[in-house]
Formats: C-alpha cells, structure tokens, sequence
C-alpha cells in the first residue's frame, strides 16, 4: 500500500536569489534619481515656479493636478511608488505566487496595488523572497487545504476526510452582494498544471472560461486535459468530478499539512482500473498559447489577433498557428484566421478544455477531398434516406452530404463544437458504445484503424444499416478482399495509394449492399 506523504523536492526547484541582484542595484540608481529630483524640488522657489505649472494645467486642460506644486514632488510619494513597483517586478522573477494560497496572493496584490509595500531594500527583499521559496510546500499545502476547506459544507457529496472523485463549490460567480470562491476553482487548477508539468494558467483566465461554462448551465466541460470535468449552475454552484488519481495525489498534499488527519485509503494510489472512466487527452495546450487566442475578437468568421501579433514570439506564433489549423483556420494578411464556420465556440471549448485531440490515440486523419467524394460517388446517394457518418471528425465526408438527412457521431468534445457550428445533427459519443440509433439507408465512415478498430467500427454500423440501404467504408488496403460481413454483398474498390498527410498509408473503399 502507498500512503507516503509528498516532500518539496518532488516539486520545486532549489530556492535561490540570484536575478535579484540586477533588480536591486536598478531599483538603487531610479531611486537616486528620486532622491535628486526630490531635493531639486524642495526649495521654496522651485515650489513656487512650479505652483504656476499646476495652475496653468488646470486651466488650460480642464482638469486640475491631483496634487499641488508644494505635494506633487513629495519624496515619500515616489519611494512608494517605486517600491511598489519593483516588488512586482521581483516577484515575476520567481514562482512564489503561484503556489500562494488566493489570501495570501490577494493581500500582496492588495500591497502593491495601495503602494503599501515595504523598503526595496537588499537584505528585505532577498531574506523575504528567499523565506517564500521556502515555503512554496508549505503554500502549496496551503492551497490545496483552502481548496478543501472550501467545499460546500451543505452538500453530502463533499466528504469531510479527504478529496473525493466528485466535490461541489457553491459562490463561484462574484455578486455585489457576496464574496465569491473562484480563487479556489484557479487554485485546483495551479496545482493540477504543477502535478501535469504545465505553465500555470495565468490569473484571471478561471473566471474568464466559467463565464463561458455559465452559457451552457449544467453541461459537462472537460477542463485542463481531462484532468477534471465541471458543470455550473446560474446560482453559481459548480459540480466537480476529478481524475481519481488526480484526487489522491491532492489528499498526498493535504496529508503534509494533517497527516494524522487523512485517512490511509485516500492515501492509496488508485488502481487503473478505477481511472479507465476517465478520457486523459495527450495533447495539453501551453497557457501561453491559449492566452493568445482567448476573448479575441470574432466577426464574419474570422479571429483576430491584433497587429501586437507580429510583435509575439515567434515560437508562440508557430504554435498558434498549428493549433488554428488544426481546427480549420486559414491565415490571411496581416494578423487574422479566417474559418468555413462561426469559430466562436470552438475556440471558447479549445480555451476552456486547455487540449487537442491527439491525432494518434484518436486515430483523427481528415478524409482528402478526393477520396470523400469518391466514397460519395460509389454510396449513391438518393433523394430522400437517411445518411450517417459514425466517425466524423471535422466533417472531411459530411461536409459533402445532405446536412438535412445526415447524423453524425464523434467522440471528440472539441469535433462536435465544429459540426454544431456547421450545422449538422450529431451525437458526442465513442460509436462502438452507440446503441438504439435509427435505421440508415447510407452509411459513409473512414473508421480509426489501429488495434483493430476498423472491423469492430465496421461490424457496429452494419447492425444499423437498413434493408436495401448501402455502407461505404475506406479501410486500410489490406482489408482488400476480405469476407468480413458474411451473408452480405461486398464489392472493392482501390487501391489508393499516399491518401493521408503525414502518411504512407494505402486504403481501400468498402461497399457493402444489404
């Protein structure tokens, strides 16, 4: 049984101040300049000259300084301001903040924003930052701690001696009239993206994606790579259900704040059986990335990303762009991706799920227009069946049949955001566990094929093919031949050779008629 309690060194980099040294020896020339402007400043001449300056603004502008000449150059104004600044900046030096429970981080924010922050002084800045690396387990405990503390205490799901697979916070919009416990949602997902090895999402993107969970009250969104899933309510309740191995790595947290306090089974890793209910996508997007794409503006189906973009990294601009056409996106001049649909909310589902489809463990590799057409051509098509695509993907076949007569089914969240925007009928489902569907009198599919899906794929759309109808299947070019649905008329078509980009694949195309 595994029930160790986790230490600071499965997490954290050795503490050191090292960058700090530039900062304070910055922060020490600007602050001569004020001492200097300061003493310019404070003989009674130069206040009086300077009385006329204020006057003359306030008249001219119409709008009166906010202090008077004899305050404007007060020295204590500027020391508190640039303290203030260069605490911020010392702290985007480190991590510390990130591992900060929502309190302790407000109260500094509240320091810096007020410019109630102490002396940047070398010994006070080094012995503080070097005491917060420090305590980065212990902050980390701490947040995690708050995150359970957190909890709805009216809820029964919550339970009181450890994270459970599901757990509920209640408040999680802020109103004028109380507080509100989104920090703690931000919070699950800092040490999560810590447990994933990710970036951190950077603050204020939490709220950000549950104003747009809050569009669609009570419906499940896969969030942070599958790591958990939440639905909201309009009264501000959000159900959680999280990974279970995800839930005991955060009891492992919370054992080094209580360790006599968590039970050992909570302690215990799950076994994989246990985590198979779970779909962890392999393919995590940088918060780096997202940020880039996420509140843009959207109009004629078109994202625009601002003329900063040619200013961006151009790591971040290649990524961006991979990540846009792998959704359907074309790049035009100067800084714009253009789309055959409304992208609006398939990038509010990129941004909130943080993932992409990995093309290999979801075997997703678009139909070519040719051989779409092609399997169109032999399905011969009338004018009034019912048609269906049980692997649909971005919709390479659909978008080439009859969108009044067509089901489609697809197992990814992210596809389906597409073929909504398209305007199909679909079904968000893995099509070998889709049961009770209608008759079809076409079936038209490009299966996954590894690990023998492409039979199985195959075999289960069959059982949904009607009397008379017809089933068109491209396969794998060494299915050519093959008996495999007895009883029924099979005729071959291909080979085809270099279909698929990025493969050497060769298919074939199945027709079956019942």
């Amino acid at each position: 049984m595994n029930t160790e309690i986790v230490s600071a060194e499965q997490f954290f980099a050795p503490a050191t101040t090292g960058p700090i040294d530039g900062l304070i020896a910055e922060y020490e020339g600007e602050l001569g300049t004020i001492d200097l402007v300061a003493s310019f400043m404070d003989q009674d001449g130069t206040k009086a000259a300077f009385e006329y300056f204020s006057d003359g603004h306030s008249k001219l502008e119409k709008n009166r300084a906010y202090y008077g000449g004899q305050y404007m150059f007060d020295r204590k104004y500027a020391v508190a301001a640039i303290n203030s600044r260069y605490w911020q900046r010392a702290l985007q030096l480190t991590d510390v903040l990130d591992y900060m429970p929502a309190k302790k981080r407000d109260a500094w924010h509240e320091q810096i924003r007020e410019m109630k922050a102490p002396d940047f002084e070398e010994e006070t800045v080094k012995a503080t930052l070097l005491s917060m690396m420090n305590q980065r387990m212990d902050y980390l405990a701490e947040m995690v701690d708050g995150i359970f503390t957190g909890l709805s205490g009216e809820h029964v799901t919550n339970r009181p001696e450890g994270f459970g697979k599901r757990m509920i916070i209640d408040g999680v919009y802020s109103t004028y009239y109380s507080g509100h416990k989104e920090g703690l949602v931000h919070d699950m997902r800092c040490v999560i993206a810590k447990f994933m090895g990710r970036d951190h999402p950077p603050y204020g993107t939490t709220g950000r994606d549950l104003r747009y969970f809050r569009r669609s009250t009570g419906v499940w969104h896969n969030v942070d790579g599958g790591a958990f899933r939440i639905r909201v309510y309009k009264k501000g309740t959000a159900h959680i259900e999280i990974n279970p191995d995800m839930a005991y790595r955060l009891n492992q947290i919370l054992a080094y704040l209580h360790p006599m306090a968590i039970p050992a089974p909570h302690r215990t890793r799950p076994n994989a059986k246990r985590a198979k209910s779970f779909t962890m996508i392999h393919r995590p997007i940088p918060f780096a990335v997202l940020e880039q794409i996420a509140g843009k503006r959207i109009e004629k189906n078109k994202l625009e990303l601002g003329y900063e973009w040619k200013k961006k990294d151009k790591h971040i601009r290649k990524a961006v762009d991979e990540l846009m056409q792998a959704i359907g996106g074309a790049f035009v001049s100067p800084c714009n991706y253009v789309f055959d649909y409304d992208p609006t909310d398939v990038i509010g589902e990129l941004v909130s799920s943080g993932t992409i489809p990995d093309q290999k463990s979801h075997q997703y590799y678009p139909t070519p227009e040719t051989l779409a057409l092609k399997a169109i051509e032999i399905a011969d098509i009338g004018p009034d069946g019912k048609v269906l695509e049980p692997s649909a993907g971005q919709g390479g076949i659909a978008d080439y049949l009859p969108k009044d007569r067509t089901t489609c089914v697809e197992i990814s969240k992210l596809n389906c955001a597409i073929l909504q925007a398209k305007g199909f009928t679909f079904l968000n489902a893995s099509f070998l566990e889709t049961l009770n569907l209608n008759k079809f009198d076409n079936i038209i599919m490009n299966p996954p094929f590894s690990e023998g899906r492409a039979k199985d794929h195959v075999e289960h759309a069959a059982s949904m093919l009607a009397d008379g109808g017809k089933l068109v299947a491209i396969l794998p070019a060494s299915f050519h031949g093959k008996d495999m649905l007895p009883g029924m008329q099979t005729l071959w078509h291909g080979p085809f050779e270099n279909q698929f980009v990025g493969t050497s694949v060769a298919v074939t195309i199945m027709e079956v008629n019942k």
